[in-house]
């Protein structure tokens, strides 16, 4: 089964998290320092490879059945984003959700890199 990096909604205690459907959770961890990190609408983060300049970005990797990532959890992206490989910290790879290339909405982009998680960032939001 193929592993995937979650950083937003499908996390544990998040509003998709049921969409993995009792998926088991591999590892609490960071990507490595090669990411922009960024919000698309307020609604769901983004990441977005750089060659310099990038940060760590908290997430959750689970093990996740083939047909739970094509009938669950990849209907429910935003056409924002689309499947990826990343680097995690430990230097491992792993699929994840990422920054469409070109960009192919007018959802406002806004970089959140310095909150290194999207519930950080939500945080702020609930603050302000």
């Amino acid at each position: 089964m193929p592993l995937i990096f979650l950083n937003g909604g499908a996390m544990r205690g998040g509003p998709l998290h049921h969409l993995l459907d009792g998926a088991r959770l591999v590892a609490t961890t960071t990507t490595a320092p090669r990411y922009r990190f960024y919000s698309v609408g307020d609604q769901c983060p983004a990441l977005s490879p750089v060659a310099h300049g990038g940060t760590e970005v908290a997430g959750e990797v689970y093990d996740v059945p083939m047909d739970v990532l094509r009938d669950r959890l990849l209907p429910a992206e935003p056409p924002e984003l689309e499947l990826g490989v990343i680097e995690l910290a430990d230097g491992s790879s792993s699929l994840a959700m990422l920054l469409r290339r070109p960009h192919t909405s007018y959802a406002r982009l806004t970089d959140i890199s310095e909150h290194r998680s999207w519930q950080a960032y939500r945080r702020t939001k609930e603050a302000a």
